[in-house]
Parts: C-alpha cells; structure tokens; sequence
C-alpha cells in the first residue's frame, strides 16, 4: 500500500537546488514550481522511495519538463536520488537531463519537456487506473499556463470532463506567459467542460494544500496556482 512521505524538504532545498547549475536560462520555470512541489511531496502525494512501482501509489507529471531544476531537488530532498546526482547536470554521465526522463531517473512518471503533452498523458493514466479499478490512486499534472495555448491540452480538459475523471488534477503555474489568456481567467477554460477549480497564491502552502485536496467525487480537479509573473 502506498504511503504519503513524512520528510519535509523546506530546510533542505535551497542548498539541494544550488548544487543545480548549467541551466539558468530555465531558473524562472524552476523557480515558480518549487512551493507546489513542496506542498504535493511533502503533505500530498502517496508515494515513497519504497513504493515508487507500487500499482496504489499516486502519480506525477511533470508537463513542465524544461526546468526541472526544482523537481530533481526534491526528488534528492526525499530520498528517490542521491544528493550527489545534482552535482552533474546534464552531463555526458548524468541521469539528469535538462527534460526528466523516466528510464533514467527514479520517481520520474514520464519523460516530459516537449510543452503540451502532459496532461494527455495524465488523462489516459487516469482512464487507465480506472480501467484497471484501481480506484485509490489520483494522478496529478503539473504544467505551466502557457503550455494551454497548445491545442491538445484543450482536447484533454475537454475529454477528461466528458468522462468524468474524478482521479485526476491538474495544477496550472501561472506566472503570465501565455500569449493568448482566456476571458474570465484559467479556470475558466476547465469549468465550462465541468472541471472544479480553486485559484489560489502559488507561494502559500495552506491554501495549495486545501485546493490539492479539494477534489469532488466524479470531476476532474484543477488547481491554478498563481506566482510573479516570469518577466
């Protein structure tokens, strides 16, 4: 049975995350997923070390793949790699690459960087949990607001409504760099396909938890966790 981490990463990872260089280009990206994953590993998420294989363990995606600078800091704060991984980014031995790799890395759900593919991705490992009844386990996709301009995240929210993926949430990290928007904001855009939604302070790790766990039974969930915009 899988189990919810009890390791708080908070003092551990800004010396975790310095020991991280060779992509600052992607710092900001990095930078505005660090408190939702502290909050998903630290208080959320069914999953350990031990039970990174276990068929009722929760799942994450990361969508955001291009800066995976904070993800790999905490995967190393709760034991799923070791610190001294960090120390070779990207290099010609690294099993870190500038996009996580699932066969190189462990705790890593799917190879992700190429932006608009993850919360696909994340549907079809809800349907597939469902089909299988695992009932327990919830899948969770973390993307950046400007990954929704991409067209197939719109077929996803739409489907994932359609059928009623109450397994499923969907974190969307806004900090202002979509190109397009959408009127009345985000959640919007998940609601009218009958989403729940919650928007809240990106950097406030109650309110994050109080949406992370405030999905409905027979709805697909999502959060849309705002921070400084990247410019």
């Amino acid at each position: 049975m899988a189990t919810t981490l009890t390791t708080d990463s908070t003092a551990a990872l800004p010396t975790l995350i310095r020991r991280l260089t060779g992509d600052e280009k992607h710092a900001p990206s990095a930078h505005s997923t660090i408190d939702v994953l502290q909050v998903l590993y630290n208080r959320v998420l069914r999953i350990t070390p031990e039970t990174a294989d276990d068929p009722e363990r929760d799942r994450f995606l990361l969508s955001k793949g291009h800066g995976p600078v904070a993800y790999y800091a905490v995967l190393a704060a709760h034991g799923f790699i070791p610190d001294d991984w960090l120390d070779d980014l990207a290099g010609p031995e690294s099993r870190l690459g500038h996009h996580p790799d699932r066969m190189l890395v462990p705790g890593v759900e799917i190879g992700s960087g190429s932006l608009g593919h993850g919360l696909g991705l994340g549907v079809g490992t809800a349907l597939g949990l469902r089909a299988q009844g695992l009932l327990t386990p919830r899948v969770y996709v973390l993307l950046g607001d400007a990954e929704l301009d991409e067209g197939s995240n719109h077929e996803a929210i739409a489907y994932a409504g359609a059928t009623g993926l109450g397994n499923l949430t969907a974190i969307v990290v806004d900090n202002s760099s979509t190109t397009h928007g959408w009127a009345g904001g985000i959640a919007s855009r998940f609601t009218v396909n009958g989403w729940t939604a919650d928007t809240v302070d990106g950097r406030d790790h109650t309110d994050l938890y109080v949406a992370l766990t405030g999905h409905r039974p027979g709805r697909p969930h999502v959060v849309v966790a705002r921070v400084e915009s990247k410019g």
